[in-house]
């Protein structure tokens, strides 16, 4: 019998205004990343400067939200829950949660789509945070 997802309450991030962007297309069930327009090399997490050229030119791209589980850990004190690093298929990895699904299946190399969970509670709803799930096939 396997590990099976249950929801947790997600801590909310802080948000700061340089990542705005990336906070509302989640909400609105988008995952992005930026994109360096002198190199072409897509990175995750955010910043100003591309990491892999020092370019300030970098804008906003809707990544496609698929991937591979690179590496992950399960965590079994209180509720269980998965915590991975996800490569997106446009090359970046991020730092994620895998969710609704059976824990004890996850491996190296599966592949994920993103899923959007609140943040917060009912109470003190945050935004939305991009996790990924297993690809059925």
């Amino acid at each position: 019998m396997g590990t099976t997802f249950q929801e947790r309450t997600m801590t909310i991030p802080e948000i700061h205004p340089e990542h705005k962007e990336y906070w509302e297309a989640a909400s609105g069930g988008k995952l992005l990343v930026k994109q360096c327009e002198s190199c072409g090399e897509y990175h995750y997490y955010p910043r100003v400067l591309c990491p892999h050229c020092m370019s300030d030119k970098t804008s906003w791209v809707e990544a496609k939200g698929t991937g591979s589980i690179y590496t992950y850990s399960v965590m079994r004190r209180g509720v269980p829950y998965a915590i991975a690093f996800v490569e997106l298929d446009e090359g970046p990895r991020m730092m994620t949660n895998i969710v609704d699904c059976d824990l004890d299946t996850l491996h190296i190399s599966q592949r994920v789509r993103v899923v959007f969970k609140q943040s917060g509670d009912q109470e003190n709803p945050g935004p939305f945070i991009p996790c990924f799930t297993p690809v059925e096939g």
